[in-house]
This record gives structure tokens, C-alpha cells and sequence, in this order.
């Protein structure tokens, strides 16, 4: 593909699609010199695009965690059962700068095994 057909059809899939590209964050929301670990029940999750989530409740504070794309869990060994409510996991993340109840995750400990995230 030359780079002008390229750019073509950048343009036109953005333009088609104009919610998918806005959809997808950086990380530059999370502060990387606040690193934590907290383990806890996991009380909800989901794991669909963009990113797989749970929530959890740790030392009374409700927790919204990032995590990585489906694709990627899966590659790591992660299934949607291993994060299912009930389980009792281990998150090491960055707290988002601006959303107190919000983490983005780098790895996690599931039935007693560390699993990178990214």
C-alpha cells in the first residue's frame, strides 16, 4: 500500500468510524511515581475491548482497575473465569491522576501466580 493510499484510507476508516479512535485512552492519566499493591475480592469484571476490568473493595475504598486488552489476557493465561466475582486477586498499578477510584494495572496475582500485563 503506497503511503497516499495509506493516508486514504486512514482518513476514510476515522471518518467512518469516528467514536473508535476517541474510545481508546493513553496512559498518561496514571501517576507512574505512585505505584501500590492491594489485594482484595473481586466484586465485578469485564472481558471486552478496549481493556478488561474489575472492581474491588479495599479497606472500604471502591476500586475501578484497568487492565489489558482481552487479546492479551488471554495470551498471559487470563480468562474471563480466573477474574470472575468472588476471586480474590492481587493488582499492582498506578492511580489515575484525576479519578481517586481509578488504577491502571501492570500485573496481577491470580491463585498465587504473577501474570505481567504489559
Amino acid at each position: 500500500m503506497t503511503s497516499i493510499t495509506r493516508r486514504l484510507f486512514l482518513s476514510l476508516a476515522a471518518a467512518l468510524v469516528p467514536g473508535a479512535a476517541a474510545a481508546h485512552h493513553g496512559w498518561g492519566g496514571y501517576d507512574t511515581s505512585k505505584s501500590f499493591t492491594v489485594t482484595g475480592k473481586i466484586l465485578k469484571s469485564t472481558f471486552e475491548n478496549p481493556h478488561c476490568e474489575i472492581e474491588m473493595e479495599v479497606d472500604g475504598k471502591h476500586w475501578h482497575f484497568v487492565l489489558a486488552p482481552p487479546s492479551r489476557m488471554q495470551a498471559r493465561g487470563i480468562t474471563a473465569d480466573l477474574i470472575a466475582p468472588g476471586k480474590t486477586c492481587t493488582v499492582f498499578g498506578y492511580p489515575h491522576t484525576s479519578k481517586r477510584d481509578e488504577a491502571r494495572i501492570e500485573y496481577v496475582v491470580l491463585d498465587g501466580k504473577r501474570i505481567e500485563l504489559r
